[in-house]
């Protein structure tokens, strides 16, 4: 052998003996950020809104608390038919649901932020095996192969009875204004408010996982939204795509 064609073998010994270097994982391209940056900033600016107009409807509340007093006060004297009382009764009712449902819509709006603010996250997590749970620093991953709809939810709801003894604390069923609102999928899918590091969380957690359902577990991306916690049962809220163009379920890689 030519000391050519013997430093030629070294050489190729050398490099066949060569550890291998894993590739660093690519970043997110700058269109996504950007694309997680907007939906995360549009849905604090709708909770903004929605947490400013809660105070009036809470006056509301106060305000048709007081005319129903009134008017009973008034029915007792014989001042007033029934039916006023009634319909004052139903004017506190309207006021109160008012309350409710922008409370319910504050809380879905935080749970939006906080999922697109960690979307970049998801992206960047490794494709999930069956059965294993990937966890990240504000959210947990489980890719179950088990099919999941809201016809499954009864079976969760009993399971969460039996173990605490309260309702299971859904925050959002299905589509909600808020998700037509910020334009997101939700379709059958579901959110729970428990935060997945308490015992509610994790044994929700645990419930899906024994059954292959996937799911995912946010954590608050930042300090003092502990609110905007929850378990998102189902596969990701997918991004609609819209008039303006947004990306499709696949180009932002299933991130919300």
């Amino acid at each position: 052998m030519t000391p050519r064609r013997l430093l030629a073998v070294l050489a190729l010994a050398a490099a066949l003996a060569a550890p291998a270097t894993a590739a660093p994982p690519s970043p997110a391209p700058r269109g996504l950020e950007a694309l997680y940056a907007a939906q995360a900033e549009a849905a604090r600016h709708y909770r903004e809104s929605l947490e400013a107009l809660l105070p009036f409807h809470e006056a509301a509340v106060e305000r048709a608390e007081a005319r129903l007093a009134r008017a009973r006060e008034l029915f007792e004297h014989g001042a007033i038919a029934a039916v006023e009382v009634a319909a004052r009764q139903r004017a506190l009712d309207e006021a109160r649901a008012a309350v409710e449902k922008t409370r319910a819509e504050i809380a879905q709006a935080a749970a939006l932020a906080t999922e697109a603010e960690a979307a970049r996250e998801l992206a960047a997590l490794p494709p999930a095996a069956p059965g294993q749970v990937l966890a990240g620093p504000t959210l947990i991953r489980h890719d179950g192969r088990a099919a999941w709809s809201l016809a499954l939810l009864p079976a969760l709801e009993r399971f969460f009875r039996e173990r605490f003894h309260r309702g299971l604390p859904v925050s959002a069923r299905g589509q909600t204004p808020v998700h037509d609102r910020l334009g997101f999928d939700h379709r059958e899918a579901l959110d729970v408010a428990v935060h997945p590091d308490s015992p509610e969380g994790r044994a929700v957690m645990d419930y899906l996982r024994t059954r292959s359902i996937p799911f995912l577990a946010f954590r608050a991306a930042q300090s003092g939204a502990a609110t905007a916690a929850h378990v998102h049962i189902g596969k990701p809220s997918n991004h609609q795509r819209g008039e303006r163009g947004s990306p499709s379920a696949g180009e932002i890689n299933g991130a919300f």
